[in-house]
């Protein structure tokens, strides 16, 4: 294994241990909305909430609860710490340079400085079983950004 993929490795693993965002914040008042998503071929679910900030596109928290593995756990612990301060389209494009790496097989490296933390999970595109782990708080933070906006 090289140094990038141990580098890598433990990331998601600090992650998965010290989660950034769980618990779901309260939004009363607030532009927010919530989405559930659920991986029925490994057990996985999160409920996420996205807020707002008020009057801009610019979120201002995400935050989630659920159970799952190490790799769909740390993923919404590294999205959670990401996206706060990011327009809506800002985070749109990052969700997509995401998924784009996910489902290269491998084939896509990526750009760290786009996606931070989040390149930790390049290694999980070899394996198409574990793509919906790392995108399952991806896709409902998705779903949850376009509702408040709308």
């Amino acid at each position: 294994m090289s140094g990038l993929e141990q580098l890598y490795q433990q990331i998601i693993l600090e992650h998965s241990k010290q989660r950034t965002g769980e618990g779901l914040i309260e939004a009363e008042g607030k532009r927010a909305a919530s989405n559930h998503q659920y991986n029925p071929t490994c057990g996985d679910e999160i409920n996420l909430r996205v807020i707002l900030k008020d009057q801009e596109e610019v979120i201002e928290s995400i935050s989630w609860e659920g159970n799952g593995c190490s790799i769909s756990m740390a993923a919404a612990s590294v999205l959670s710490e990401m996206a706060p301060g990011m327009t809506t389209q800002e985070f749109q494009a990052l969700v997509d340079d995401f998924r784009e790496m996910l489902r290269s097989r491998g084939t896509v490296e990526p750009d760290e400085e786009v996606l931070g933390d989040a390149a930790a999970f390049a290694g999980v595109s070899r394996f198409v079983a574990r793509v919906k782990c790392a995108m399952l708080s991806w896709v409902a933070a998705e779903e949850a950004a376009k509702e408040a906006s709308a």
